[in-house]
């Protein structure tokens, strides 16, 4: 039940009605005997402003930002930690007394899902990321960060992986590709990670690349997690490949900003469990 104790969390974006992270961290807080609720708040464009604002004024204890607020809302916060400035985007705010800082759990939260789920040192492990957008950018940065092995970037329009690329030279060497050049490189790849939303429902036939080189023992990862099962972890998964969906990024990343929000390890299988629970 909510009080007029109760601390608010939420859900910026634009929609919202799709949205799975309040069944997950109100379930989450219920879970720890947590008088928190969170609720999901549809903001269009033009409102951001004022939305931030409103987490002050209202006494809000933060939010999670997504589509398509996570750059713009960079500036009206008032601190920015060091992995969103590198990443370029903020998915999580924290209010401190009125003073409101920005971070990205997307990139740590896949991070973990990876080493929790399937186990992989990443620091021996050539990647190739599929897209450029803003997962790409998240991920590509926490594994610079690490940094891997080896790191390759490959989209339709190049200059895009490009510049993600010439953005984290500074941490170590990534390398931009064109998708026609994928299947050469996917014989040195131990981690493939498709960020684009091909196969997402309703489109469950569409594929980023085709599974030819895909081989035995290599891990493929599809942040999609709707289906749980794409096209593309499928054919990987009759290839011998180890198979890694969407669920524990979007877990993740929820756990991290919990853990922001309340100072407590988040209680990640009940999260799991209510996400698992919606498809």
């Amino acid at each position: 039940m909510i009080t007029s104790t109760t601390r608010l969390t939420g859900l910026f974006g634009h929609p919202v009605i799709h949205s799975k992270s309040p069944q997950m961290h109100n379930a989450a807080f219920h879970h720890m005997g947590l008088d928190f609720a969170y609720l999901a708040f549809d903001v269009s464009p033009e409102r951001l402003a004022d939305a931030v604002q409103g987490i002050r004024a209202m006494g809000l204890r933060g939010v999670n930002v997504t589509i398509p607020h996570k750059v713009e809302v960079m500036r009206f916060l008032d601190r920015i930690s060091p992995e969103a400035k590198l990443i370029g985007a903020v998915n999580t705010i924290v209010n401190e007394n009125g003073v409101l800082t920005g971070y990205n759990t997307d990139g740590i939260g896949y991070l973990r899902s990876l080493r929790e789920e399937v186990g992989l040192k990443l620091e021996d492990t050539t990647v190739l990321i599929l897209g450029a957008g803003g997962a790409a950018r998240a991920i590509s940065a926490q594994m610079a960060l690490v940094p891997v092995k080896k790191l390759l970037i490959a989209n339709r329009t190049w200059e895009h992986a490009k510049k993600i690329a010439e953005h984290l030279r500074h941490l170590m060497e990534v390398r931009a590709i064109h998708l026609d050049e994928v299947p050469d490189v996917v014989p040195e790849i131990d981690l493939l990670v498709n960020t684009t939303s091909l196969g997402m429902y309703p489109n469950l036939d569409q594929v980023p690349i085709h599974t030819k080189g895909i081989r035995q023992g290599m891990v493929v990862s599809d942040l999609i997690y709707n289906p749980r099962e794409t096209r593309l972890l499928k054919e990987a998964k009759q290839k011998g490949a180890i198979i890694h969906n969407g669920i524990g990024m979007f877990v993740y990343q929820g756990a991290e900003a919990f853990t922001l929000w309340t100072g407590l390890p988040a209680p990640v299988d009940v999260m799991r469990q209510t996400v698992e629970s919606c498809f």
